[in-house]
């Protein structure tokens, strides 16, 4: 359902306009295309000859792989496209080139530039992408979840435990049939086959699971070969390939995991799914699944909830309600995917990925693709990749009044960085067939296009649809400005990126300046936006609107100010770190300071209550709410859960040992209870905990206790280190409380 027009750009969709293609996969010296049809999926195989890039083929001299030149165009680094036979000549003379030179395929020296991935390789080469013509719904996908017995004793159940085994595997296909495979009436071999006889029939583009790579599928893995049973899942009945230890970062995030890939069909694990969107909105306090969906609004009424360790029990006396809340936790796995998938499947059929790749791979290294592709294409040599360069000055910030204050306006300079690229012409300067300015154009007016028909569109879905759509262009375009600053990518220009943040920082510095003649007083900067209380006089919204206009028009034709928000009061904590009360009552909380999820529950409650006391009353209320937090607290009023805190890993444990024992870091509560308990943990899982004993001062890593340790009959919760906790982010807030008459008064 793209626009007509937009599809027809192949610098973002690729020079190959098939359609219906669901899947590339090598075979031999083929690439094999799945095209789903409405009569079911065919393949089509097309010879193809993988590549590496070279500066000179000279290098290449005494390599025993043959290979075709094909000299590129321009005097680039890279002006020779090596073709190969085979995947394994290919690999012959990457493993020659690296031995040869001394230098790694991601080095930024390397004189040559190999792409590991076989598919991704064609892609590139022919402009092909998955899924053109194709709408979301088209899609066939089979949504997976297991339940798993634990043996007496143990906490965890562990697929490497003989006794240890797969009770119920719950599966739904995309025409809304659900199927649980009951532990009470087949044996785990039998349930393993049906699952394979499921794939089989159900033919799915898609498997889906939450958290599967890291739980549901390393289980099933493991039990299968205890049986000896082949997963022959794949679309030519091949088993799954497995990486045991993948590595995925995203942002400050590092998620260990074990990658499988079925032949002919892509893997989306909505957990990944769910860091994409918490790194945008900061807004969970949990990635599990009964917790995201909750926060989504997809969590039926009537759900069951069973705790991780009363599985076991239940399946021996009710296994019914284990299958129930199998089922519930694929109805809640299929919702999230339709909600978070979907821009990933737009995003498919631009760049040369997989379904399953394209959300694995960081905006800099897609954005680097569309480049590589079109390069390609028109024959063109491609730039040597950029090396680390000096970090540069980023946007302006600035807290320019603490305390609380009202009213406020917010107005921000629309798509800031890309209007001051398309504005003053500044792309990465090795851009030799200048495409990077007027693709960044044509997103940017597709977005425009796609936001007014979502606000114009009277049908609901059609209205979906086009948000979804003006979404994944606005990443896109905002991803422009981060990949001239990103390192080792063949045409980022940290220089050029240094450029458009010094005219950001100008630009709203004279926005500032301007509001300050026309007697506004800025609060809050935040690189695009400015913070302010209007002028006397100026307390209506047209009024602040003909301000906001007047600003924007004296800046540079094509940089527009728009008017953002009007607020009631505001609390300005530190930079960055704001709240703000709307007239409708709502409270907006921005900053890791004012809602960080590292803290305990009662903290962040007490927070909250303390940031709504400052915007609506001026802070009276505060100290009497304290009180009554250390009452509860005295009177052990309350469960496990308000007070434990919960720490994602950000590395192996075995990774924290070592740099513990070499000092290069500190201890930790959370991995000292990862490395004693009875399961294995990977970096990207969380640990719950609480401090026990006694003493305000007690030091957490000693005194730490996992939740599941918790036993409310004698609860040995330190609550004196709590108090003293809650008593520390008080004196936080203690500088904004009444210290003389407020604008509350």
């Amino acid at each position: 359902m793209f626009p007509h027009d937009l599809e027809q750009t192949p610098e973002l969709f690729g020079h190959d306009q098939r359609s219906g293609i669901v899947a590339v996969e090598p075979a031999g010296r083929f690439m094999r295309l799945f095209f789903r049809t409405e009569q079911g999926v065919h393949f089509h195989d097309e010879p193809f000859q993988p590549f590496i890039l070279v500066s000179d083929p000279a290098l290449l001299t005494g390599c025993r792989a043959p290979c075709s030149v094909r000299q590129l165009r321009g005097e680039d680094l890279f002006r020779y496209q090596l073709r190969f036979d085979s995947w394994a000549d290919c690999l012959t003379a990457r493993d020659f080139l690296v031995s040869k030179t001394g230098l790694g395929p991601g080095m930024a020296e390397a004189p040559y530039l190999f792409i590991s991935d076989l598919s991704h390789q064609y892609l590139l080469a022919t402009g092909t992408t998955l899924f053109k013509g194709m709408e979301f719904q088209d899609l066939r996908c089979l949504t997976l979840d297991i339940e798993t017995f634990c043996a007496d004793g143990y906490t965890f159940s562990n697929p490497d435990r003989p006794e240890d085994r797969i009770i119920s595997i719950a599966f739904s296909d995309s025409h809304g049939g659900r199927t649980v495979l009951r532990g009470d009436r087949l044996s785990e071999p039998e349930l393993l086959l049906a699952l394979n006889d499921a794939i089989h029939q159900g033919d799915p583009d898609v498997i889906v699971g939450h958290n599967i790579f890291r739980f549901d599928l390393e289980y099933i893995g493991k039990r299968a070969k205890l049986h000896g049973i082949s997963l022959t899942w794949g679309r030519n009945g091949a088993v799954p390939h497995i990486t045991p230890s993948s590595r995925w970062n995203l942002a400050e995030r590092l998620i260990d995991y074990p990658r499988w890939d079925v032949y002919g069909r892509h893997i989306i694990d909505t957990y990944f799914l769910v860091q994409h969107y918490d790194i945008a909105q900061r807004s969970l306090e949990s990635h599990g699944l009964k917790q995201v969906a909750r926060h989504f609004g997809v969590a039926a009424p009537d759900r069951v909830y069973l705790d991780g360790n009363a599985i076991a029990g239940q399946f021996r006396l009710d296994p019914e309600l284990l299958y129930r809340y199998n089922l519930d936790d694929i109805a809640e796995t299929e919702a999230l995917f339709r909600i978070l998938a979907y821009p990933w499947f737009l995003q498919t059929r631009i760049f040369p990925y997989s379904f399953q790749n394209c959300p694995l791979r960081g905006n800099a290294t897609r954005i680097n693709a569309l480049f590589l592709r079109e390069y390609l294409h028109r024959g063109h040599a491609i730039p040597a990749r950029t090396a680390g360069a000096e970090p540069f000055e980023g946007g302006y910030t600035e807290l320019i009044r603490a305390g609380v204050c009202g009213p406020i306006v917010h107005c921000d300079v629309a798509s800031l960085y890309p209007s001051i690229m398309l504005t003053y012409r500044l792309g990465p300067a090795r851009d030799s067939l200048g495409l990077f300015l007027p693709m960044l154009a044509e997103l940017r007016r597709f977005r425009l296009e796609a936001k007014q028909a979502a606000r114009a569109s009277n049908d609901e879905q059609l209205r979906l649809y086009y948000d979804a759509l003006q979404q994944v262009f606005k990443v896109l375009i905002n991803s422009f400005f981060g990949y001239l600053g990103a390192p080792l990518h063949n045409f980022s220009d940290p220089a050029a990126a240094a450029e458009i943040t010094r005219l950001g920082r100008v630009t709203i510095k004279s926005m500032m300046e301007q509001l300050r003649r026309a007697g506004a007083e800025p609060i809050e900067v935040d690189t695009d936006g400015i913070y302010f209380r209007p002028p006397a006089g100026c307390e209506d919204e047209a009024a602040q609107q003909d301000l906001v206009r007047l600003i924007s028009e004296a800046l540079p034709a094509g940089i527009e100010v728009e008017m953002d928000g009007t607020y009631r009061s505001m609390f300005a904590y530190k930079t960055k770190n704001y709240a703000l009360l709307g007239y409708d009552g709502a409270i907006v909380i921005r900053g890791s300071g004012l809602r960080s999820r590292g803290l305990e529950r009662y903290l962040r409650e007490f927070m909250r209550e303390a940031i709504t006391m400052l915007l609506t009353t001026g802070g009276v209320g505060i100290e009497s709410y304290f009180e009554r937090c250390v009452t509860r607290l005295v009177a052990r009023d309350f469960g496990i859960d308000w007070v434990s805190r919960t720490e994602t890993l950000g590395e192996s444990p075995a990774a924290y040992r070592e740099k513990l024992r070499t000092g290069k870091r500190n201890p930790s509560a959370a991995f000292e209870i990862a490395l004693a308990a009875d399961q294995s943990y990977r970096a990207g899982d969380q640990i719950s905990y609480y401090i026990s004993g006694s003493g305000k001062d007690a030091v957490a890593y000693e005194q730490c206790r996992p939740v599941t340790a918790f036993n409310p009959a004698r609860p040995d919760v330190n609550t004196a280190y709590y108090i003293e906790k809650l008593r520390h982010l008080k004196k936080r807030f203690e500088p904004f409380l009444p210290q003389e008459p407020t604008l509350f008064d």
